[in-house]
């Protein structure tokens, strides 16, 4: 037993040192040797191309038996600024999460609208409520002649060159809607023409 022992003892004195630094590298590392660093697609920033505005956030209170409950509506317009455009709105117990919700909202109900270089082709009347907002069409480099509101849509849209006109209330909501209500009534030449049976030459 004790010659054993010796040679056992022996064996582990004659090993390289540096036998157990080789076993941890080779473990750490393996076989297809260091590794890489990967990247973290999930926080990278997408650009769209979609630019927001967010319109108006009210506060909404609600009296329950436990006392009162607050929730915030929030209203946000989306567009490409090349004749896409869209509003939502979304609701939640915070201001950031109830703008987040309405930005996807807006975006989600995008809607193609016509026009005609950098205006609108024809007069048009958007209402909603009490409010009523007036479309007119202008030269190129005229301007966009709209105020609150309603020039966060029609920028936002891709028009460069209008007039517009607000009668009856003000309120940034039902300004937005009329606006975007008139917006959705905007028809192309072309289209028009298909719908009477005629050229475009015809109807102009």
């Amino acid at each position: 037993m004790a010659e054993e022992i010796i040679t056992v003892v022996t064996a582990e004195a004659e090993a390289p040192a540096n036998k157990p630094n080789e076993k941890i590298f080779s473990k750490s590392q393996g076989s297809k040797g260091p590794k890489t660093r990967r990247d973290n697609k999930s926080n990278e920033k997408v650009n769209d191309g979609i630019d927001k505005k967010m319109v108006n956030v009210n506060r909404i209170s609600k009296t329950v038996k436990g006392g009162r409950k607050m929730r915030f509506n929030a209203i946000v317009v989306a567009g490409d600024r090349n004749g896409k455009v869209g509003v939502g709105m979304g609701k939640a117990t915070e201001v950031t999460l109830a703008i987040e919700k309405a930005g996807v909202d807006a975006k989600r109900h995008m809607v193609k609208i016509a026009l005609e270089g950098t205006t609108i082709p024809h007069d048009v009347v958007g209402v909603f409520e009490t409010t009523k907002v007036i479309l007119m069409p202008a030269k190129e480099g005229n301007g966009v002649i709209a105020g609150g509101k309603v020039r966060d849509v029609v920028e936002l849209a891709g028009i460069k060159d209008i007039t517009a006109k607000l009668y009856g209330s003000n309120n940034p909501v039902n300004c937005v809607k009329a606006t975007f209500d008139g917006l959705l009534k905007l028809r192309s030449a072309e289209k028009i023409a298909s719908l009477r049976g005629k050229t475009v030459e015809e109807i102009r």
